[in-house]
């Protein structure tokens, strides 16, 4: 996410950005609510200004709409927006603005929640750095890429010579690791032919098990094995895969305990009785109940005392089966510290 302008007075106020990827606009769907002003280009249909024709024709304008409903269409790439106009060339009427990858758009709020700020914060911070690194590896050479937004870059070649001897080849990996440990990254893909991306992975995860890793089978190295990677479709998957595992090992723990009756509360009442306990540990809930709740009470409040609390709040995508799991358990519960029975 790339925040262009911020123009806030307290919590109130503008802020206009740019979605970078689909993660933002998904976010943005949490972020936009009803009753927000909405600003951005869009297409309009006008009337053609010559009176003997009958024909119309689109044009583009920058339309303020406050919102009335909020879209997220993963399968087009793109957030629709749906509300009354409230400022352009027209101030009547309703009209929905389509927000893909790199459309740029200011969000007025009366009021931006915490949690809104900081999914945006984090979004951008994210865009600061590269998320994917791939190293494409052969035995004595490997190539170090990152993936930008217009392809991979290449920033690092490793080449050392070495025969049977298994210390040498240890080496050979201990300098890869040590030119990635120099750099700030999310994700990390090994790809190339034989063997060595699987022994050099298995280095990698003994020495850095907090590391997410993931191998890729290629058939060169360089450029030619960063291509191969990129038309595999793996890097549209690594994020969205080692998101949903961890939201699915959250849910699992979550049933184990509810099936062992074991520190754990779900269903809002329940929550909040743990919480009047100082008992939440982790507090898990569905971004659809999230935004349903906020309607009625002050839900980020609440999650602002849990954070302040030492607890953990975890917001999961109903678009993904887990969120659906937590949804069908009333949309919110919490792994607790202690039992509060």
């Amino acid at each position: 996410m790339i925040i262009v302008e911020e123009m806030l007075k307290g919590r109130k106020g503008e802020i206009k950005l740019i979605p970078e990827n689909l993660d933002d606009l998904w976010h943005l769907k949490f972020i936009i609510e009803p009753g927000d002003v909405v600003f951005a280009l869009t297409k309009r249909v006008r009337e053609s200004s010559d009176k003997l024709r009958s024909d119309k024709e689109k044009v583009t304008v920058r339309l303020g709409i406050e919102v009335e409903k909020v879209e997220f269409h993963k399968f087009a790439n793109r957030l629709r927006i749906t509300g009354r106009i409230v400022a352009g060339i027209e101030d009547s009427g309703y009209h929905t603005i389509n927000i893909p990858v790199g459309k740029e758009l200011s969000i007025i709020k009366e009021e931006w929640k915490e949690e809104q700020l900081k999914r945006i914060r984090e979004a951008e911070d994210a865009s600061k750095k590269p998320e994917i690194i791939i190293v494409t590896i052969e035995e004595g050479e490997a190539v170090i890429g990152v993936v930008r937004q217009w392809g991979v870059e290449e920033i690092s070649n490793v080449r050392m010579s070495y025969g049977k001897e298994s210390s040498q080849r240890i080496e050979f990996f201990a300098e890869i690791l040590r030119q990635l440990e120099s750099i700030d990254f999310k994700y990390l893909v090994i790809a190339g032919p034989g063997f060595a991306k699987e022994d050099f992975a298995q280095f990698v995860k003994d020495k850095k098990p907090d590391w997410n890793v993931v191998t890729c089978d290629a058939s060169a190295i360089g450029t030619r094995g960063f291509l191969e990677v990129l038309k595999r479709g793996i890097l549209n998957r690594i994020v969205g895969e080692i998101r949903l595992a961890e939201e699915a090992e959250y849910i699992d723990v979550l049933l184990e305990r509810i099936a062992k009756d074991d520190r754990v509360a779900y269903g809002l009442e329940e929550v909040k009785k743990a919480y009047d306990y100082g008992a939440i540990e982790v507090l898990l809930i569905a971004d659809e109940f999230l935004r349903e709740q906020r309607e009625k009470w002050n839900i980020d409040e609440f999650m602002r005392n849990v954070e302040a609390m030492k607890g953990k709040v975890v917001i999961m995508s109903t678009e993904f089966e887990p969120g659906q799991r937590l949804m069908s358990l009333g949309g919110i519960a919490a792994l607790l510290r202690f039992s509060i029975d």
